[in-house]
């Protein structure tokens, strides 16, 4: 499975039949999905926390780590997927309406090249 082939709905049933598999589904409340969220954020960020800005990304292509982080970016997005259906929101929905929100607030004529 590839980004390419794959789309948020694939991802979503198979997390909703992995959680439903465990009868998970009763565990799976906002606050602590948005706990774990900031749980697993946090594990990741592990990963670069004594690198600096230019040493981070070599840091993640090495092998071991590579997959390291993957498994935790990995995780944010499961949590992700099971506080959008715990919510029952629609995540492209609310990713396009942010990223429209954003464009208005941050005009690429302005900020182009610039990080605030």
């Amino acid at each position: 499975m590839s980004d390419e082939l794959t789309t948020v709905a694939d991802l979503r049933r198979a997390m909703q039949a992995f959680v439903a598999a465990r009868d998970w589904q009763q565990f799976h409340t906002p606050k602590n999905l948005a706990m774990s969220i900031a749980i697993e954020a946090a594990e990741l960020m592990e990963h670069f926390q004594w690198t600096d800005a230019a040493g981070a990304i070599p840091a993640a292509q090495l092998t071991a780590q590579r997959a390291e982080i993957a498994d935790e970016i990995a995780d944010v997005c499961w949590y992700v997927l099971s506080l959008v259906d715990a919510l029952e929101l629609d995540l492209s929905t609310a990713m396009r309406a942010k990223l429209e929100k954003t464009e208005r607030k941050y005009p690429a004529d302005q900020f182009r090249g610039r990080s605030q």
